[in-house]
């Protein structure tokens, strides 16, 4: 197992962070990718990676990679639940508490392709928290896809879909009645990557992070800004 390599791609913290652990515990050549202008199908072909583990990836992986390596992608529900974009904003937001996360092979078409394996995710605490538990699920996954040399099958059930949020969705909605709903909302934005949940006021915007649920109140930090108009 040495000669083989592996990549793992991803440009968040919590998961390069899991990667300096898993290429000390598994044998063979691993490789970070922290740059979408690095993943290339010339870059690939030098290396000859048996698998590509997509951890956290935003950008489109050209058809050409796909085609020609087994890359693997981590979606944080249990598919074909939820495919598309903020999988675990959309479930705190529905009232879930947990959910699954799946390794599947990357297609063309968007969260859609065999599945390998699915943990279970619990939903509790901050975003930033969700995702740092996630990525240590992740990288247990991605040896037990190694060490078993497992292979996917195809996704089963009714396939639903869910929106990938816009940053003018953190201002906390009208709607919210009660505490434990804007708990929620404040913390399932929480995380690097997603506009703090806000409010404006005046000419002031308001934005609210590290909150905490007592028994009768919300405590949290509160970042106030001036408003910029837009003339």
């Amino acid at each position: 197992m040495e000669n083989i390599s592996y990549i793992v791609a991803s440009i968040k913290k919590w998961h390069i962070s899991e990667f300096e652990k898993i290429k000390n515990r598994i044998p063979g050549n691993w490789f970070l990718l922290n740059q979408a202008s690095d993943l290339t199908i010339e870059y690939l072909n030098k290396i000859n990676p048996k698998y590509i583990f997509f951890p956290h990836w935003s950008e489109i992986v050209s058809e050409e990679i796909i085609n020609n390596y087994e890359c693997i992608c981590f979606h944080e529900t249990d598919l074909p639940f939820g495919r598309g974009g903020s999988p675990i904003q959309n479930l705190i937001e529905r009232g879930f508490d947990k959910t699954k996360i799946s390794a599947l092979k990357m297609t063309k078409e968007i969260d859609s392709g065999p599945i390998y394996l699915k943990k279970t995710l619990s939903l509790d605490g901050l975003a930033e928290e969700i995702y740092i538990r996630s990525a240590k699920i992740v990288f247990e996954m991605i040896e037990t896809i190694i060490k078993g040399n497992l292979h996917p099958i195809s996704q089963e059930g009714e396939t639903t879909f869910f929106k990938r949020r816009k940053p003018s969705q953190s201002l906390i909605p009208k709607e919210i009645s009660n505490l434990k709903e804007l708990f929620d909302f404040i913390r399932m934005l929480d995380a690097e990557g997603y506009p703090s949940a806000k409010i404006n006021y005046e000419k002031f915007t308001f934005e609210f992070t590290r909150p905490a649920f007592r028994a009768d109140r919300i405590e949290a930090n509160v970042v106030i800004k001036q408003l910029i108009s837009k003339k």
